[in-house]
């Protein structure tokens, strides 16, 4: 197949979409197909092509969420250029920015658009309305991400049944609804492919000694994810262990969360490492003994199956987007309140044995999301939505806007 890609993050940015679209890209090229990516330009204002033209980035401009950027432009070369691909199918990976270019592309060349729903935007609205109008907000991005799934998309995937019941419970929506959970390339998380000398650096650059137990967190700091529940609960659990908490990302919040480590006079238990490279993630997971998140704002949570491969097991909070991947009591734990999480975090310590056995299986558990797997699931919706679209479902692009428009003027609560 010729496949598109269209996606408003992809790398050397770093987040869960951008690393999922990589991935996938990758395991399509794999099995022999022809992957192009439509893009944003998070540099600057200029529009390049990149890999022999396999790659086309337009430019962007910063809405004030972390470094992300969203574009308007689509440039009139662009659109002559994808169109010599002559794509089989388009595959959107967010519903604004490119997201919109793609359902233009889709629409002017009848080509099939699937789309991947990734982020829980109701999570996200008050980094742009500052406080204000936040219940209106939601409502709008509510409707606009109903819009754009239920009247342009050929087929819907989403990676877990919590987002499953938000489109067919909450949003109502009438098309299908495809449950993958996003894969990962597992190889790359394994201990035995990584350089010792290269985890002993990182050892050393983070003062971190042979007898330390690290509990990890990687991802964004924002409020959102909930990462104040770790350090508050790290208090207690430095007291009693030589325990230190590592913090991998950085974010709006990382300043609120250093304040926060200071008061509990906790500084020299826990580690901020800010933004790391792309490519040097995966030895942070294997500097670690067990991954921690309280994140509740996840549709599948990424950085928990990168843990698995990495044999870390698991304690999170509990949320759906989590239950589907860890098993609780054999690849990690689940937790509700802080006094469990650090009674989870203390077993593993006082255990070794258990320790011990939970990384076996979370290494187990996690080559069932290997990223060849998930790209075979993908390619089936891919042929469902080449072979099964109809006159109907192309004629429901038309008036989109209007329909846009008027939903919002017409809310109701």
């Amino acid at each position: 197949m010729r496949i598109g890609i269209f996606t408003d993050t992809y790398p050397p940015y770093i987040n869960g979409v951008s690393t999922s679209v990589s991935m996938l890209e990758n395991a399509l090229r794999k099995k022999g197909h022809q992957v192009y990516i439509v893009t944003v330009n998070t540099e600057n204002m200029r529009y390049k092509y990149e890999n022999d033209e396999h790659i086309i980035r337009i430019p962007g401009v910063p809405i004030g969420i972390y470094d992300y950027r969203l574009t308007g432009v689509y440039p009139l070369k662009a659109i002559n250029k994808i169109k010599k691909w002559n794509l089989d199918v388009i595959h959107s990976h967010t519903e604004f920015g490119v997201g919109t270019f793609a359902r233009i592309i889709a629409k002017q060349y009848n080509i099939p658009l699937v789309h991947t729903y990734h982020t829980m935007y109701e999570d996200y609205v008050h980094y742009i309305t500052k406080g204000y109008f936040n219940n209106t907000s939601k409502k709008i991005v509510e409707y606009l991400t109903n819009f754009y799934c239920n009247q342009t998309a050929t087929e819907l995937i989403v990676p877990t049944k919590k987002t499953y019941d938000l489109f067919k419970e909450k949003y109502k929506y009438t098309r299908n609804v495809h449950i993958i959970p996003t894969g990962i390339e597992v190889e790359k998380f394994y201990k035995e492919n990584t350089d010792p000398a290269k985890l002993e650096e990182i050892r050393k650059k983070h003062g971190l000694n042979k007898g330390d137990f690290v509990i990890l967190y990687v991802g964004r700091l924002g409020q959102e994810k909930s990462v104040d529940v770790l350090i508050e609960a790290h208090q207690e659990l430095a007291r009693e262990y030589k325990a230190k908490l590592l913090i991998v990302g950085d974010g709006p919040d990382m300043d609120t969360y250093k304040n926060l480590v200071h008061k509990l006079k906790i500084d020299d238990n826990v580690i901020f490492t800010g933004k790391v490279p792309w490519t040097e993630v995966t030895l942070y997971y294997q500097i670690a003994d067990i991954f921690a998140t309280a994140s509740k704002s996840e549709t599948q949570g990424l950085t928990v199956i990168e843990a698995m491969a990495a044999s870390l097991p698991v304690v999170a909070v509990d949320d759906e987007s989590f239950r589907n991947v860890i098993i609780d009591g054999l690849n990690g734990h689940l937790f509700d309140t802080k006094k469990e999480y650090k009674k989870y975090v203390k077993s593993f310590i006082d255990e070794p044995s258990k320790l011990q056995q939970f990384s076996k299986q979370a290494r187990i558990n996690a080559d069932t999301y290997s990223s060849k797997y998930f790209a075979e699931r993908v390619l089936d919706v891919y042929r469902l939505a080449i072979n099964g679209e109809t006159s109907e479902e192309k004629n429901s692009v038309k008036n989109g806007f209007k329909a846009t428009l008027k939903g919002i003027f017409k809310w109701k609560k």
